[in-house]
């Protein structure tokens, strides 16, 4: 079993090799791979030193499983080269994400996809993850009408750099700027880039993604993307209306048997999800659950998970032992 990482050194990447190891996951050889300029260098992996390989080394060795966080452009450039070897690519990039021939999996939701179509398999985005994780039971017990989410993400979604940013602004050190704005004691309503409609690249993915992996194109959403000055844990107030009728006991009950879900939602003692509590875990974080009494069949949740692990790393691997399972047991 050869498994390689492509974009290694990355941010995404070293947790890869983090939750690999925490999983325990087996294989006879590690290919790590990334750019040019960091080929040559070393990475310890379970104790052993992996000298870092450009991609199309890694692609030589043939690998059987390559988890890809290196990027859209990386990925359109090589995943389909990996694939044609009879690789399994499991993508953590938005290259390949709303291709039809192409599986969006969240495996405590739909790990049936991963081996329905093509053998590339596309990680969604990380906000996107940890919502739907929350609430795939709920819809399919209460039946979703429409969602309103309003999102406060972590600068490490953006990577190294934005991370870069908000510590030198942190120390009044200059830096190079990713955001158009300062981070530090901020925050911005805006995620990736802006559209004609004034929606943001990162909002839609939250509405397209959302309803390719519910496989229901009815539900209605709408969403706000907010950039905040925390370091790793991305944070969504989440307003879902059902079309079904619920109590809360039912709620909080069907959340506490969800897998992947923890539930936190003692008020009076202060009990509740925040970035800190999930940063460094894998479970999603669940909330300040309540009725909204606005609207008929209405509920509110704040839903906290950390964006490099579940939200990315933690659910390519989980993929990936899906894929060990079943070809390589």
């Amino acid at each position: 079993m050869r498994l390689a990482i492509i974009g290694a050194t990355g941010l995404v990447g070293s947790v890869v090799l983090e939750v690999l190891q925490e999983f325990n996951f087996q294989y006879d050889t590690l290919i790590l791979a990334a750019s040019e300029r960091s080929v040559g260098k070393e990475i310890k992996v379970k104790r052993s030193a992996h000298k870092v390989v450009s991609i199309a080394h890694a692609l030589e060795q043939k690998p059987n499983i390559a988890i890809f966080s290196a990027g859209s452009a990386t990925s359109l450039e090589w995943a389909e080269k990996f694939e044609a070897q009879n690789c399994y690519v499991i993508d953590n990039s938005s290259a390949f994400r709303m291709q039809k021939d192409i599986a969006l999996v969240v495996p405590e939701i739909n790990a049936d996809q991963i081996f329905a179509k093509r053998k590339i398999i596309a990680n969604p985005n990380c906000s996107t993850i940890q919502m739907v994780v929350a609430l795939a039971d709920l819809h399919k017990k209460f039946q979703i009408k429409r969602l309103v989410i309003s999102t406060y993400q972590s600068v490490s979604g953006t990577g190294k750099k934005a991370l870069d940013q908000l510590y030198a602004e942190r120390e009044n050190r200059a830096t190079e700027k990713v955001y158009a704005h300062p981070i530090d004691l901020n925050c911005f309503a805006h995620g990736g880039d802006f559209l004609e409609d004034g929606y943001t690249t990162e909002e839609v993915k939250l509405i397209n993604e959302t309803r390719k992996i519910f496989n229901d194109q009815s539900i209605q959403i709408t969403a706000t993307v907010v950039r905040i000055p925390v370091i790793g844990g991305h944070s969504e107030a989440v307003n879902i209306e059902f079309k079904n009728s619920f109590e809360i006991d039912d709620v909080i009950q069907q959340l506490e048997i969800t897998k992947g879900v923890k539930v936190m939602n003692d008020n009076k003692n202060f009990n509740y999800p925040t970035p800190k509590l999930a940063h460094h875990k894998n479970d999603v974080l669940v909330g300040r659950i309540r009725k909204d009494p606005s609207v008929k069949n209405g509920l509110n949740l704040w839903i906290v998970a950390d964006n490099l692990r579940k939200g990315a790393a933690t659910n390519a691997i989980q993929i990936a032992l899906k894929i060990q399972e079943r070809i390589f047991a």
